[in-house]
């Protein structure tokens, strides 16, 4: 099979290109088609394929294998005709905008601290590279300022391919050993490495370069990284947010740190009150409630946290035999906490979850769990529980 003129590797920036149809076959419920010359870029180097048209067949995947670019399509075409191809232009220009974002980032990162970029994933909305060290939020922040650095100056990105002796004396990144011709991708003054993708031609048509998370992964770092067209949505949905919590707050979009922690403040406080006035209100009900059945139930729509367990103990204090309080959380479902001085409680735990589909279990001095059924039938339950 005769190789494919590669397009993409002349004109990176190439759109529309026209072709012949050397081949045609079924791929499953798709097909794989050969053309003598195509600006479709197959998976490689960390970048995913292109997408588009050839005439009005969607090209769904591409695929290379021995120098041959497979197209994967919904439907056949003839072979022996020329067919128009077109690629999803912003697709791959969002994907060279990021290519190339990274290769400036890594090349900073090699240069700056020795680490080498051990993973790079170019997903649909978001791009992750992997470094073999650790890098503190502070050199992040100045790996960001300088990469952006080399967006602004605009440099032209230059792609060569160096003879064996050549690139014996070069010093480059690779993450592979590369067999037969090497193409060398450089941004001059920050980075040359070996890379068979398609990039952007300035460093300016990147646009912006932002990291906008890292955490720790296998001993190193791993960067999430926006650039051009993905970092301005991103500050687009944040600055809504940002203005969205100012209009909430009523303070200004430089001052809603500050505000938000203040209101932190003011929620710990009220907390603290509300858990102060709960245990008051605990101690209360418990010398309102009678404890003259064998099981004393309990509902309440307005203890949480550990107050329902707080308040079955004050009951038991007080002389209940077995105390059972039900939580309300919506909808017939309670949680329920179950304990006795004097009982096991835990075959009652067992036979009320049968009965009400409930989950939950524990010691026999005191379960816990949840349910669902009507106050009625759980009331009914438990007094008649109690007399056996």
């Amino acid at each position: 099979m005769q190789e494919t003129e590669k397009l993409f590797y002349a004109d990176s920036h190439l759109k529309e290109f026209d072709a012949l149809v050397c081949e045609c076959v079924p791929d499953g419920k798709k097909y794989k088609i050969i053309l003598d010359r195509t600006a479709f870029f197959p998976e490689g180097g960390g970048q995913y394929a292109d997408t588009g048209y050839l005439d009005k067949v969607k090209v769904l995947d591409v695929r290379e294998k021995e120098d041959v670019v497979y197209h994967i399509t919904e439907e056949p075409l003839c072979e022996g005709v020329k067919v128009h191809g077109r690629i999803n232009w912003e697709e791959r220009f969002g994907k060279m905008q990021q290519h190339s974002g990274e290769h400036i980032v890594s090349g900073i990162v090699h240069e700056q601290f020795g680490y080498n970029n051990v993973g790079f994933h170019l997903g649909s909305d978001y791009c992750t590279l992997d470094f073999d060290g650790p890098i503190t939020k502070e050199q992040l922040k100045e790996i960001e300022q300088r990469a952006n650095g080399a967006v602004f100056e605009n440099v032209d990105i230059q792609v060569s391919y160096p003879s064996k002796e050549e690139l014996a004396a070069m010093d480059y990144r690779s993450k592979i050993e590369i067999e037969g011709q090497v193409r060398i991708v450089t941004v001059p003054g920050y980075d040359v490495c070996a890379c068979c993708a398609p990039h952007v031609k300035k460093t300016g048509e990147i646009g912006l370069i932002k990291l906008v998370n890292m955490m720790n992964y296998k001993g190193g770092e791993r960067i999430t990284m926006l650039c051009g067209y993905r970092a301005l949505k991103d500050y687009d949905r944040k600055e809504e947010s940002a203005k969205a919590i100012s209009a909430s707050l009523c303070a200004k979009e430089t001052d809603i740190v500050q505000a938000v922690e203040h209101l932190k403040g003011e929620q710990a406080s009220l907390k603290g009150k509300l858990a102060s006035l709960q245990q008051k209100m605990i101690i209360y009900l418990a010398q309102e409630i009678d404890l003259s059945e064998d099981v004393v139930t309990v509902f309440t729509q307005e203890l949480s946290g550990n107050a329902p367990r707080e308040l079955m103990n004050q009951l038991l204090t007080r002389g209940a035999k077995i105390c059972a309080v039900f939580a309300g959380t919506g909808d017939d479902s309670y949680r329920y906490v179950i304990g006795s001085h004097t009982e096991d409680v835990r075959p009652l735990c067992k036979r009320l979850n049968e009965m009400f589909s409930g989950r939950g279990g524990g010691k026999a001095g005191m379960v816990q769990g949840s349910l669902t059924g009507s106050e009625e039938a759980v009331r009914k339950f438990c007094k008649t529980a109690g007399k056996e």
